[in-house]
């Protein structure tokens, strides 16, 4: 069984979405994003699965399936390893002219570890904070991936459940890029 690895786009100040839900913070500097692709590409090369919440698995697929490669490279790796939508309102999952996304139905949690169970590699979440929360409580979360935008945003919705509590993690890998992006990946002890 692989890694659970839960990656979250922060700003400096912790957050991961501005207090409406958006997520302009990051979207506004792709430039900056994109220099971290190489680093990108490197962690999806044991990624078997992509795991994603119903909001942010439509974000996804209202951009990802049409994403230029030679813009975007993660566009590949995004749009080929299956990927997996839990939610409970959604029947189905199609992602543009690839293959759909499957949908799990049932406890978010619940859901992941059967589906970690049958996959032969890492499972990767994005977004999909509210999943995310559930899985950190549960403390089903490998490794945490956080992209920091060099970009207060005063408040928002931390990617952590706000009851979580202290929690050890061990640093395995930080980069910066020259725009001021960072990403630090921690494991869980």
């Amino acid at each position: 069984m692989g890694k659970l690895i839960v990656e979250q786009i922060v700003s400096a100040d912790g957050y991961a979405a501005e207090p409406d839900g958006g997520i302009g913070f990051f979207e506004s500097d792709v430039t900056g994003i994109n220099e971290a692709d190489g680093d990108q590409l490197r962690m999806l090369e044991s990624v078997r699965a992509i795991v994603l919440g119903r909001t942010t698995y439509r974000m996804f697929a209202d951009y990802w399936p049409d994403a230029d490669p030679a813009v975007e490279p993660v566009a590949v790796p995004i749009n080929t390893i299956p990927k997996y939508v839990v939610s409970n309102t959604l029947d189905d999952a199609p992602w543009g002219r690839h293959a759909p996304a499957q949908v799990l139905h049932g406890d978010g949690v619940d859901s992941v570890r059967a589906l970690q169970s049958r996959i032969d590699g890492d499972l990767v979440v994005w977004g999909s904070l509210t999943l995310t929360e559930a899985l950190m409580r549960a403390g089903e979360v490998d490794v945490l991936r956080l992209r920091i935008v060099p970009r207060l945003i005063g408040a928002g919705r931390s990617f952590a459940p706000h009851d979580l509590g202290q929690r050890e993690l061990v640093l395995e890998h930080s980069k910066t890029y020259p725009r001021g992006f960072v990403v630090l990946q921690y494991r869980f002890t």
